[in-house]
């Protein structure tokens, strides 16, 4: 079973909220982070005292400092470059998405609104990116 911290980089509570949920039971082993602005993640993901998560969950849409910004910033670290970035966002665009791919995003979710739908591909990207497939 997939095991692990996962830093989950979110401003909005319901998608926080939703995360939590949707991996509580299916994920047990799994811990969450939140960071409710990017501002900050930067150093806490430097912080040699500080665990480090073995998956980033990032939102784009932050207020302030975006999920763009940070996720440039992680890459340009070459000690963060085994860390996979999952950029897990509303939004669509497919430029958006060429953005992220070429800025160093592992992947690109799109968050579905239905939540059997969320839990189902946020579970299958926390067992793909965890290095675990789930049996059952």
């Amino acid at each position: 079973m997939a095991e692990g911290l996962v830093l989950v980089v979110e401003d909005s509570e319901d998608d926080m909220e939703a995360v939590a949920r949707a991996l509580a039971r299916s994920h047990p082993l799994v811990r969450l982070e939140f960071a409710g602005r990017a501002d900050g993640v930067l150093g806490r993901l430097l912080d040699p005292a500080a665990e480090r998560p073995r998956l980033v969950l990032l939102d784009l849409n932050l207020p302030g400092y975006s999920g763009h910004d940070l996720l440039g910033d992680l890459r340009a670290h070459p000690e963060l470059a085994g860390l996979p970035v999952v950029v897990f966002t509303s939004s669509t665009a497919p430029a958006e998405v060429d953005a992220c791919y070429a800025a160093g995003a592992d992947s690109y979710i799109f968050k579905p609104l239905n939540f059997e739908l969320f839990r189902t591909v946020l579970g299958s990207t926390v067992d793909f990116w965890l290095g675990e497939v789930r049996s059952g």
